[in-house]
């Protein structure tokens, strides 16, 4: 049986616009228009709260399917910047690989979702140690004949990473997928600011502060920022973050800690498969193009989709669900 290839998702017009397709991934529109079956992976979903070392914890939300046969595996899945384990994109894919018998995990990085209070710390992108960690216990948790990981955006690097670190740790992970992942993190920043449209900024800085905000009144005894900090651009409160908040000597040094650009996804030894879009507005295309990637990792490039789109019709269904869930059933033919 033939897998689906980025090549086959061609929505119809007006979808084709990868702006329309970015603005809607996430939209409340989408989220009303979704059919209920969409996020049934709510509905028998229990928190799960991970300890990740030195007091710190994460939190998430499982799910087990309930087709009346064995499990398929557990898939773990990972939100992008900002979002959460009830992020739509999230929501459809786990509905969507739960019908398929699949047990579900989704996991919310630091400070994401209602997490704010558990953790002292602020959340930033180098934090993939805790991530591998919450995976190893995830799996103990939850054991399964097959595990598989997909992330979205953000999420998406942090699949990848994982995957790279997970073996070595003994953490048992049989596939990772990365849509729209996080490749050279400089220039993303860089398109951001220069090349997107500047509404993609005032969207994720306004959830970002508003984040910010939270973390505030959980942990008022702290000082996280100066107000006159909270009013910098993106590039300039990330600098702020970096010099107060990591170990990082400078925005550029912390910008290629988390960076998967080039050659370093040699490292990554698992079947992995990362689809992205030509359109994407977010994320650019060429840092793709400059892979430089082992054989077992399968880069697909869609001529459309945007942002973590890929949304066929005015149904507001995504093409990524199939295309997650025909690739996890893979690992277990």
């Amino acid at each position: 049986m033939s897998l689906p290839k980025g090549s086959d998702f061609m929505p119809p017009w007006p979808l084709r616009s990868g702006h329309i397709q970015t603005m809607l991934s996430s939209s409340g529109i989408r989220r009303r228009l979704l059919p209920r079956r969409a996020q049934k992976v709510q509905e028998e979903a229990r928190e799960v709260l991970i300890d990740v070392g030195h007091g710190d914890r994460l939190s998430g939300r499982f799910t087990p399917q309930t087709t009346g046969n064995a499990s398929r595996g557990l898939a773990i899945l990972f939100h992008g910047w900002e979002g959460s384990v009830d992020s739509t994109y999230v929501l459809q894919t786990g509905s969507r690989l739960l019908e398929d018998g699949w047990d579900i995990f989704r996991l919310n990085f630091r400070d994401h979702g209602d997490s704010h209070g558990l953790n002292e710390a602020l959340f930033h992108s180098c934090r993939i140690d805790e991530v591998v960690v919450a995976l190893g216990e995830i799996v103990k948790m939850f054991p399964s004949q097959a595990v598989g990981v997909a992330g979205f955006s953000l999420g998406g690097n942090f699949a990848l990473r994982a995957g790279m670190l997970a073996p070595s740790l003994g953490v048992p992970i049989d596939y990772v997928l990365a849509v729209c992942p996080i490749i050279d993190p400089s220039e993303g920043l860089f398109s951001l600011e220069k090349d997107a449209p500047w509404f993609y900024q005032a969207y994720f800085m306004q959830k970002w502060r508003r984040s910010l905000r939270l973390k505030q009144e959980a942990f008022p005894q702290q000082t996280y920022f100066e107000l006159a900090e909270l009013k910098q651009n993106m590039r300039d409160l990330t600098r702020s973050l970096v010099l107060r908040h990591t170990d990082f000597d400078s925005l550029e040094a912390y910008l290629d800690g988390y960076s998967v650009a080039g050659n370093r996804l040699k490292g990554l030894h698992l079947p992995a498969t990362i689809l992205t879009a030509c359109d994407d507005p977010v994320i650019p295309v060429g840092a793709f193009d400059q892979l430089d990637l082992p054989p077992n990792i399968e880069l697909d490039i869609a001529p459309h989709g945007g942002h973590c789109g890929f949304i066929r019709d005015f149904g507001m269904t995504s093409f990524t669900d199939d295309y997650i869930a025909a690739r996890f059933d893979a690992i277990r033919r």
